[in-house]
């Protein structure tokens, strides 16, 4: 008796039948996983779909605000390096004053691009624009303040006129 026939001669030893042969429908008899829940049969497609376009532009919406709220935190971050960079002129300080300038600027050229992705005509961008446009002018504010704490703004009539005297620094005790 060969070994090989023995085997195939007697089928396999574990082999496991996964048909169905039963009448009743399987998922019936088991309840849904908590958390689940079926879409019923009576909802039509053009429900569906509206809701999902209703999903979509809110999540739009909620994201343009997100973006449009972005350069707080930008001017947190550029106030405390101006701060750290103290009020007299060197490298460092003025690199930060140009960089809290540009940026700003930067951003504000570019707003339509910055808001492409949420266009839709359920969503409402101006709100989110002026806002973003607003908290970018406050930063060139806070720029062009540091330029004055510096004294690199020409703020007196001897910064333009040669003739006149320079200003005198006031010191307050």
């Amino acid at each position: 008796m060969d070994k090989g026939k023995a085997v195939m001669g007697m089928g396999r030893r574990w082999a496991v039948d996964f048909t169905d042969n039963s009448t009743s429908p399987p998922s019936r008899d088991i309840p849904d996983p908590l958390g689940f829940t079926r879409a019923s049969q009576d909802q039509d497609d053009s429900t569906l779909s509206r809701e999902k376009k209703n999903a979509e532009a809110n999540w739009k919406s909620q994201k343009a605000w997100e973006v449009a709220q972005a350069p707080f935190k930008n001017l947190m971050m550029m106030g405390f390096m101006m701060w750290m960079a103290g009020s007299t002129v060197h490298l460092f300080s003025i690199g930060i004053t140009v960089s809290a300038l540009w940026q700003p600027v930067s951003a504000l050229q570019g707003v339509g691009k910055v808001f492409e992705p949420y266009k839709d005509s359920k969503v409402d961008l101006l709100g989110p624009k002026l806002v973003f446009i607003a908290l970018n002018l406050v930063g060139l504010g806070l720029g062009v303040w540091k330029l004055n704490t510096l004294g690199l703004l020409p703020t007196h009539a001897s910064d333009w006129v040669s003739s006149l005297p320079p200003a005198q620094a006031v010191d307050t005790v």
